[in-house]
């Protein structure tokens, strides 16, 4: 649920006799859909919140840093408990937002020193259920899954230069891409600056890596 681009789909299909794959923006579906040379691969956009599937249609269900960001998380994680059979697998991973995600803190306590709006989308940011400890394993304990287990995930970003780190958040990538579209070009250049004052931090330009934690959860549907 919430393919994106299909890095997790491309990646599960060895072990399993298909995989079917969604994602709400018609942009992903089709950039998936391109991507997919796996006839046991089906990928459709689909409503997490809304799954057209019958109870207890799969062996598991997975869902790859989306639930933070659907409009009902719960009912998202409850949907995936109801496709998947009795014994099945219930997975997802959200990012720490708010203690997690260096390289996207840095936008937003830049942009918050002179931006209310970014003050209040910060704040609305970082604190999604989903996405704060222990509440995504509370959504899964919640919706009835068993055996819930929760792990956190620490990878690095690493970036090769000032560039490499915001142009891809300056095209409108993520929550902080669709902030920095709303902006208009004085305060995005004025934002830009500060920010690549906080990236650079006295150093040459050059490639920086940033810490990036995520909770990962896991819980079983009951027999």
């Amino acid at each position: 649920m919430g393919c994106g681009t299909g890095s997790l789909t491309f990646q599960i299909p060895e072990t399993m006799a298909s995989v079917t794959a969604i994602d709400y923006s018609d942009v992903y579906v089709a950039a998936a859909q391109a991507r997919n040379t796996c006839e046991r691969i089906t990928i459709e956009r689909g409503d997490g919140c809304s799954l057209r599937f019958a109870d207890a249609s799969f062996d598991r269900a997975l869902t790859l840093l989306v639930l933070q960001h659907v409009s009902d998380p719960g009912l998202a994680v409850r949907e995936l408990r109801r496709v998947v059979r009795p014994g099945g697998v219930v997975a997802a991973a959200v990012w720490d937002t708010c203690g997690g995600m260096l390289a996207q803190r840095i936008v937003w306590e830049n942009a918050a020193v002179f931006d209310p709006n970014a003050a209040t989308r910060r704040a609305a940011t970082m604190s999604r259920r989903a996405a704060l400890p222990g509440g995504l394993a509370s959504l899964f304990r919640d919706a009835g899954l068993a055996a819930v287990d929760e792990q956190e995930l620490l990878i690095r970003q690493n970036y090769a230069d000032f560039e490499d780190y915001w142009v891809p958040m300056a095209s409108g990538e993520g929550s902080v891409g669709a902030y920095l579209s709303t902006l208009s070009a004085d305060d995005l250049a004025r934002l830009e600056a500060l920010v690549r004052a906080s990236y650079l931090s006295g150093a040459p330009d050059g490639p920086r890596s940033f810490t990036a934690v995520a909770f990962s959860v896991r819980g079983v549907v009951p027999g």
